[in-house]
Order: structure tokens, then sequence, then C-alpha cells
């Protein structure tokens, strides 16, 4: 697959976006330890950046995948992880599932605000005991009537503490383990939902991870997305998306620090020398590049195979498990020639070290991610 004008001209387009609506905003968002969803939102979604691969009739831009990932790789030069997760929750892991599975009715009430970028959407899986381990969630959905009445608790939910509605998982049945769980639409407005708390975060910091706890709360069936019981289904293919979406962002947040790494090495003289002239440090950033690039081709090809129809789990949960482990690998080689200047905190060096830490335990860590390759290959995992 190769990408065209249009590609090129969409990706200045963000780029733009990026440096004119959200960098230079960041260092007070990270400081505060929140982006202003609901103001920036709204001019992310003037771009079509919410909704790009979703139907006009609902906001949406009618793209095909190539252009979120085109969107998703230019984030990674925002100069804070957590604006680039935010808008991620938003765009492909909160709302696929919905538009995939979920009611008319549902996609016109939730959805369509959502592309809009009127009402933020969070996703409300992982658990205080439930983390990858999604067979062992705990929340429970009983129906009474025409109604769901939900308890449990959600943590580690990022957007969390500012959404408007969840893509919330929960058990709706006794079945055990990976049966009887169903996504259900729950506005934040409804009684007996609330924020118990924020969490303060090694990387990410602008970004609203909490705690979210459900008493009782009460919402219609009819707010269930796609079929009863099927909701671990859905949001496994809901988690391939997001992979994708780490994936991508990763080689925009490798590409960003190698390039700016590359400008700094050139100007940086130590003993008499730029400090380019080392040949290990040149040799390095060029290895580090390589890898860079491989990344990119895979998740160009994982984005054709998407575009095709063809079930990219292998291809998503490699790229997952590469970017991971790539861009922390990048972050300290970068940090590591800076020298002591990039172990300063007013240094980006320093702020990508942190931040680049959660892609490989976020939306399935490593190891499951290897768990998941072990069985494809017909292993023992």
């Amino acid at each position: 697959m190769r990408l065209n004008e249009d590609h090129r001209a969409f990706a200045a387009s963000v780029r733009r976006f990026v440096d004119t609506e959200v960098n230079p905003h960041v260092d007070a968002w990270e400081a505060a330890g929140r982006v202003p969803l609901h103001d920036l939102f709204p001019k992310a979604a003037a771009l079509g950046l919410l909704g790009l691969e979703y139907p006009v009739e609902y906001g949406g831009e009618g793209a095909d995948h190539s252009f979120q990932m085109v969107a998703a790789e230019e984030y990674g030069r925002i100069h804070a992880g957590g604006v680039g997760m935010a808008l991620g929750v938003q765009a492909m892991m909160a709302t696929p599932s919905l538009h995939d599975y979920g009611s008319d009715e549902l996609k016109q009430r939730y959805l369509a605000p959502a592309i809009a970028g009127t009402a933020v959407a969070s996703i409300a899986v992982t658990e205080p005991d439930t983390g990858s381990d999604v067979a062992r969630l705990r929340t429970r959905a009983v129906r009474d009537g025409d109604d769901w009445v939900i308890t449990g608790r959600k943590f580690y939910i990022t957007n969390g503490a500012q959404a408007d509605w969840l893509c919330l998982l929960a058990r709706t049945s006794d079945e055990g383990g990976y049966q009887g769980m169903s996504q259900i639409v729950v506005p934040t407005d409804t009684p007996g939902f609330s924020v118990a708390r924020t969490f303060d975060k090694l990387g990410h910091r602008c970004s609203d991870t909490a705690e979210l706890v459900l008493e009782e709360v009460r919402v219609p069936v009819a707010n269930t997305i796609g079929r009863v019981g099927r909701g671990f289904q859905q949001q496994m293919q809901q988690f391939v998306t997001e992979r994708m979406f780490a994936a991508y962002t990763a080689v925009g947040a490798c590409q960003y620090a190698l390039d700016r790494t590359r400008q700094f090495v050139h100007d940086r003289t130590v003993f008499g020398r730029p400090l380019a002239d080392r040949q290990y440090v040149a040799f390095r950033l060029t290895e580090l590049q390589a890898e860079v690039d491989l990344l990119r081709s895979h998740n160009l090809i994982t984005c054709e195979a998407r575009m095709a129809g063809e079930d990219i789990t292998r291809l998503a949960t490699v790229a997952k498990l590469k970017a991971g482990r790539l861009q922390r690998e990048v972050a300290d080689w970068c940090l590591q020639f800076h020298g002591g200047m990039g172990y300063l905190e007013e240094t980006w060096t320093a702020r990508m070290l942190r931040d680049t830490r959660l892609i490989s335990i976020g939306a399935g860590a490593d190891e499951v991610m290897l768990q998941v390759l072990a069985r494809l290959d017909g292993l023992p995992a």
C-alpha cells in the first residue's frame, strides 16, 4: 500500500492542528493533569478527526481506514502522549463497537455527538482485579423489566472524569469466563454513577485516568450494543482497533524523536567535534530508524488488510508488541544521546521516556500479545 497526495494533504492539515491547537497548550495541560476535552474535541471534529471512518449520516467523513492511520501517526508528534490517547479513545476505542453493532437509535443518540465532539466518550472495561484478564470481570448488570441495573467499579479509565457516556462491559448472566458479557452505553449523568478519583501517574499526566463507581445505575436494555451475551467477543474486536492506534501513533512518536535527536547530535559539540561524528551514535540512530521504517511498513500492510476485510488479529498483535518495545527503546536512546540535558524535566526527552512506558501495558500487556501469538502458532500459552 502506498499513500497518495490526498493522504499527504490530510497529514499536513492534522500536523497544523497539532502545532496550533495542541502543542502550545501541552505544558499547561500536563501541569493541570487534564486536557479540556469539551474544548478540544469540537476543534478536532471540525477537521473530521473524530469520525473519519464513520458514515456521513452520523456526521462522519466516510473515509477509509488509511486516513485514520495517517491521523494517528500525526498524533505521535504531540508533545504529550495523553492528548493523543484522549483523541484515540474517542475515535478508535470507545466508539467502534457502537458503530459496528449498535442500533440506529443508539448511533444517533451517542455516536453522532461523539463524532461532533460535543460528547466525550470513554471505554470502561478494566476493574480493580481485572486488567488483561477480561474473563474475571465482575461488574454486573441485572435485568429489571426494560432496564439494566448496573453495579461495579471500573479502574484506569481514560477520559473517565470528563466522559458523557461509557462503552461499558458488564456481566449480564451467570455464565462464567468469557460468556455472558454485554457492552452497554452508560450515560454518566445517570443517578448512581460517580467518579471516585483520578490517578497520579508516571506518564500521560494530562490524561484524566479515573476510577468509576456504579451503584445500581439504571439504563435501558435498549442501550445494549449488539447482542446480549456477545460483549466479550465485540470487545475483543474493539481491542484490535485500539492496538493498531497504538502502533500507528508509535511510528509518529518515534519518527519525531529521531528527527529531533539527529538535529541535536549535529549541533552538540563533544571533545571538539559534533556528537554526530561519533560512529556509534550515528549507527545506533540509523539502526533505530530502520526499525521504525519496518514498523511503518508493517502498519501499511495491516491497514491494507483491514480495508480488504481480512482478519488482522495476528498483524495487529505483532504491531502492538513491536511498537511498545520499539518506542521505549527509541525514547531511552534519545534521552541517552542528550546526556544530562535529556534527564531534565524541562527537556522533551524526559516526558517521552515516561509516556512511552504505557504502550506495553495498555490494550493488553506485552505478555498477552505473546500469549495470543503463541496460540496462533499452535504453541501452549
